[in-house]
């Protein structure tokens, strides 16, 4: 086997191990209840990305036969809504896991036969693009799992992990980011998503950001102001939605000051990066800041961009995979870190923490670049594209460092809140 293929399997264990690990605490009642109608039952994305990895690494690349074609329909995201997946004849959570082992051992059982040395003729196999495709897919349905098992009001959820590295609060509050022309998205990372491709120059103007995402003290600073009950800080679609749902502050917090996190309930961290807040709020923030959220143009030329030798890098600190001393990732500590805790992973421009920690809310919605090309399937960007999806960017403190970089693109509903999610400000200069 070439190292391809021994990257491959490796990705494949640890994706799977981090699965089974995650959920092994719970319950047999906790992974086949529906915890929230806006997330599936725990079960239902353990077998789905079993029947994922069946149509594309056995079915699309090696031809066999489906291992139960009844699966194929339970599994269809976009057939079966979140909130009807519980009223589904769904798989046991011991028949889920014979399922997705018996899928991961005929994958791997095939993988030496597959030619992944770049055949341009092949893209599905071409550098080993479906199954990138197939590990990150696992590893965002994960994340997603980390987000459900974070909304049980029961505390049955409580993860034990070591605290972030301290922060370092002597940051100024902003950076300039020079005008001029930049490589947008990529046409030669083999794993990255249709949506990210292809690369194209964009020009963006000079603008402010902010050296790091904001903090919770500072979004208390917009609490304590009156920010959820001053309608001129919001959108009006922002504002009915506040209203409707009677929200006074980013969710899991609670009046007396404290917030519940997995379970635990502790003081809200000050100089931790505010997270579970919805594209609404870091929008209503920001014009109460006198500042505005980034365009995702912006927030991609601040990570990737070296505005001296005129390259674009992979990540903020350059091109070598993320490290604990550079990013948050990997649900490691199970929450962000101190603002200003990765030095070793700023920017060009001098921003810290755009990868990992928190996913940050841009002004832009969702849409395709120039050129694109749906690839593998319509499913995975195309059919999202429009002015109801708004783009985040950078990956959390949840997010796999094989799922991440400066051109992934992430994108939700304005209104949700339950993803890791925070933000920072920019404003425009001159």
């Amino acid at each position: 086997m070439t190292d391809l293929h021994d990257l491959v399997a490796s990705e494949l264990e640890a994706v799977r191990r981090r699965s089974l690990d995650l959920l092994a605490p719970l319950p047999d009642l906790d992974l086949e209840r529906q915890i929230s109608p806006i997330m599936s039952p725990l079960v239902w994305d353990l077998a789905h990305v079993g029947n994922y990895e069946e149509l594309w690494l056995l079915r699309a690349v090696t031809g066999a036969p489906a291992v139960d074609g009844s699966l194929d329909s339970l599994y269809d995201a976009f057939r079966h809504p979140r909130k009807n997946r519980p009223s589904l004849p769904l798989l046991g959570p011991a028949a889920a896991h014979r399922y997705i082992a018996d899928v991961r051992g005929r994958v791997l059982d095939s993988l030496e036969g597959v030619d992944l040395d770049g055949d341009p003729s092949a893209p599905l196999t071409s550098s080993g693009f479906v199954y990138g495709m197939v590990i990150q897919h696992e590893h965002q349905h994960d994340e997603t799992m980390l987000a459900t098992v974070q909304l049980m009001e029961d505390g049955a959820y409580r993860p034990e992990a070591p605290p972030p590295p301290p922060g370092d609060g002597g940051l100024g509050e902003e950076v300039l980011v020079p005008g001029g022309t930049f490589v947008m998205g990529t046409s030669t990372n083999h794993w990255a998503y249709d949506n990210e491709r292809p690369a194209h120059q964009v020009d963006v103007a000079p603008f402010f950001l902010d050296t790091v995402p904001v903090t919770n003290g500072a979004y208390l600073d917009f609490v304590a102001d009156g920010g959820y009950e001053n309608a001129r800080w919001w959108a009006d679609e922002g504002w009915a939605w506040r209203q409707d749902e009677g929200i006074r502050h980013p969710l899991f917090w609670r009046a007396d000051g404290s917030r519940v996190r997995f379970g635990w309930v502790e003081d809200i961290p000050l100089d931790e990066p505010v997270q579970h807040v919805s594209w609404y709020e870091a929008d209503a923030y920001a014009r109460w800041a006198g500042k505005r959220l980034p365009t995702e143009a912006e927030w991609e030329k601040a990570s990737s961009w070296d505005p001296v030798s005129g390259t674009k890098r992979a990540f903020p600190w350059g091109d070598t995979a993320p490290e604990e001393t550079t990013a948050n990732l990997g649900q490691r500590h199970y929450r962000p870190a101190p603002a200003g805790a990765y030095p070793a992973g700023a920017s060009p421009c001098g921003a810290h923490q755009l990868i990992g920690d928190v996913w940050e809310w841009t002004s832009s919605d969702f849409e395709p670049y120039p050129g694109f090309t749906s690839f593998p399937y319509r499913e995975y960007s195309e059919v999202f594209y429009g002015s109801g999806y708004k783009v985040l960017r950078g990956g959390s403190w949840a997010t796999d460092p094989v799922a991440v970089r400066s051109t992934f693109r992430n994108w939700d509903f304005p209104m949700r809140r339950q993803i890791f999610a925070g933000f920072r400000c920019a404003r425009s200069a001159g």
